[in-house]
């Protein structure tokens, strides 16, 4: 009985080590999805924004392709809007 005991608290203790990343490293994830490809030459215009189609994840859409794009069309539009108010 004291053996089995011992034997499980040493498999939990290995298994806690592990966990906390004490073990082998598991191997850097890759990425194979491709990125939001978007014209970098230019200003986006509609057509550019009906084509973009962001890689799905488990909780939804790819969070890093979302914010690029809307710090750009921010970028833009503050552009547009000193260009247009003169400033």
């Amino acid at each position: 009985m004291w053996f089995f005991a011992i034997l499980v608290v040493l498999a939990l203790g290995g298994v806690a080590l592990v966990a906390s990343g004490r073990g082998e490293p598991l191997a850097p994830a890759y990425d194979d999805r491709p990125d939001v490809v978007l014209p970098a030459g230019r200003r986006l215009v509609g057509e550019d924004l009906r084509r973009v189609r962001f890689g799905v994840v488990l909780r939804g859409y790819r969070m890093s392709e979302v914010d690029a794009l809307l710090v750009r069309l921010a970028d833009q539009l503050e552009a547009r809007h000193d260009t247009v108010s003169g400033e």
